[in-house]
């Protein structure tokens, strides 16, 4: 598992109109780039939507040979048959979310060294760790941790035979940077076209992607 994590991230995709069917026009260009996952984040967007979203998402990532992972929510993630649920420091506890979901595979977001080593004791399918770089997707994000302290991490995971995920402010110009330093890179705003359409998307995708998976 090697490469790009791209996250259909709602709130970030405003620009295109911010309606269903942009949001999967733009999902459908992203798979393009085969990603072995892709996540769909809808932090401002009620239960229903969210539901919704991911069940017009679930056949596209099927036929594409992608796993679809829900941010936040095991429950909606149950309902729409996604492969699993990426879950922060202040989301449901990983114990909890294997009790409630025990078939979801499980992804935990990590900001430093000691929330990682408590993460990897819990053996989820895969630990993120950053903001790497800093980063605009989030409202309070946490410090940048920088390359040398994502090797580390790297490190750790490799150790415990744990996947790990960088995230935070990850651009193509810095794909290789990190290549070496994670097995996947979790991106939102590189993704994005510059204009109210979805030209560039995909090659934006394939071109992230072939950097990541050195």
């Amino acid at each position: 598992m090697r490469g790009l994590y791209p996250i259909v991230d709602v709130d970030s995709l405003q620009g295109l109109g911010n309606s269903p069917q942009s949001i999967v026009e733009f999902a459908e260009r992203v798979l393009h780039a085969l990603p072995p996952l892709l996540q769909l984040r809808a932090k401002h967007t009620g239960a229903r939507d969210t539901l919704e979203l991911l069940r017009a998402l679930r056949p596209l990532c099927t036929r594409a040979g992608v796993r679809l992972f829900a941010n936040d929510r095991p429950d909606l993630a149950l309902l729409a048959e996604c492969d699993g649920v990426h879950v922060g420091q202040d989301d449901l506890p990983l114990p909890v979310v294997r009790q409630v979901a025990p078939r979801l595979s499980v992804g935990v977001s990590t900001h430093n060294l000691a929330q990682l080593l408590d993460a990897l004791a819990e053996r989820p399918d895969y630990v993120a760790f950053g903001p790497v770089y800093g980063t605009a997707s989030k409202e309070r994000p946490d410090p940048s941790v920088g390359v040398a302290l994502l090797a580390e991490a790297y490190a750790a995971t490799r150790a415990a035979g744990i996947p790990l995920v960088a995230i935070g402010g990850i651009q193509l110009e810095r794909a290789r940077a990190i290549a070496t330093h994670c097995d996947l890179a979790a991106v939102i705003a590189a993704l994005q076209p510059d204009k109210q359409s979805l030209e560039g998307v995909s090659e934006a995708a394939c071109a992230l992607h072939a950097a990541l998976s050195p």
